[in-house]
């Protein structure tokens, strides 16, 4: 129960890493506020949990700010924002095959909201004088890859330098801010892309020294873990839980 008494808000709530992180937040004690485009699985997590349900588009300023004030209103103060929300459609391939309209679409939606989200959580934080940030970035951060999706992986690139920028600012009041990033989790948005293509997905799993994907309730405990006390002495960082991903030149046999 070491996030007891703490209010969490949490968008992209409903699936994946974010619910996952949702349940383990509140197995931690926390009280939970879900943030989601989704108002079935979006409530449907909040009941879960014992939580608030707030439907947001996070690409819209106010569904942003109307959800981190809902927060602070039912409950009394913004403890954790783990702004988690993404897209990675289709569309976004290949520099040479990526249209505007895709490039910009996830870019709102990966970039923009976590953009968004910390414009509204932080003037809570300051004023409680704590609070923890967590961005989703990603492991594509750090790398590049010759199976491209250009937009998707310039959006976290975004979120990691903008995470240690404001850990880096807001430290001496109190807000940590860090990026996780996380390697390929086993969420349905990565068995949508590669359900269709098994040798898609091999070629990617064979770089992963651990020989798997993640599951999302390993992301969720590090999301726990950065949310805590426990990390009190961690912000700005680029928090990576990949399976050794980023660190390999070749892997196991």
């Amino acid at each position: 129960m070491r996030l007891e008494g703490k209010v969490a808000v949490v968008t992209g709530g409903a699936s994946g890493i974010g619910l996952a992180t949702v349940r383990r937040l509140a197995a931690d004690g926390a009280t939970i506020v879900i943030g989601d485009v989704d108002p079935d699985a979006g409530k449907a997590a909040a009941d879960e949990v014992g939580g608030l349900f707030v439907q947001t588009d996070v690409t819209s300023e106010a569904d942003v700010e109307n959800l981190f004030a809902t927060a602070n209103d039912s409950h009394g103060s913004v403890d954790i924002a783990f702004n988690n929300a993404g897209i990675s459609p289709p569309d976004d391939d290949s520099i040479l095959d990526t249209e505007r309209d895709a490039w910009q679409r996830v870019q709102e939606v990966n970039l923009t909201s976590v953009y968004l989200c910390c414009k509204a959580a932080i003037p809570y934080m300051r004023r409680q004088g704590k609070g923890s940030i967590i961005n989703t970035a990603s492991f594509v951060a750090m790398m590049g890859a010759a199976t491209s999706q250009i937009s998707y992986t310039a959006s976290k690139g975004g979120v990691l330098a903008m995470s240690r920028e404001l850990g880096v600012q807001f430290a001496r009041e109190g807000i940590r801010v860090n990026a996780l990033c996380p390697g390929p989790v086993n969420t349905p948005l990565l068995q949508e892309l590669f359900a269709k293509d098994p040798e898609k997905a091999q070629r990617r799993l064979v770089h992963v020294p651990m020989g798997r994907f993640a599951e999302p309730e390993e992301i969720a405990a590090a999301v726990a873990f950065l949310a805590s006390d426990d990390a009190s002495f961690i912000t700005a960082s680029t928090f990576l839980v990949d399976g050794g991903i980023s660190s390999a030149y070749v892997t196991p046999l």
